[in-house]
């Protein structure tokens, strides 16, 4: 993923708390994918507005972390959604 690349979540698909499992999941038609507390982090700043650079500056700094080892990991977990049509890109 490029830094000027936007993420965004599909029609239909959305960040969900799951009280039964107390856990957040992402639900998108027929399908859902229970998230750790890394990949809801990355996920609740993907807002369709800010650029994938600007969404690990932003972790970067909430977390005081090294902004390389952000964009890495985060790129990992963005494109794997990419891959199975839980995220867009722009």
């Amino acid at each position: 993923m490029l830094a000027q690349d936007i993420p965004t979540l599909p029609r239909g698909v959305r960040l969900h708390y799951d009280k039964v499992r107390e856990n957040w999941v992402l639900l998108a038609p027929e399908r859902a994918v229970t998230l750790d507390q890394i990949g809801y982090a990355i996920l609740n700043e993907v807002d369709g507005q800010r650029s994938f650079g600007q969404i690990t500056s932003a972790l970067s700094e909430k977390y005081n972390a090294p902004v390389d080892q952000i964009t890495e990991d985060s790129s990992g977990f963005l494109d794997a959604l990419r891959t199975r049509r839980f995220l867009d890109v722009n």
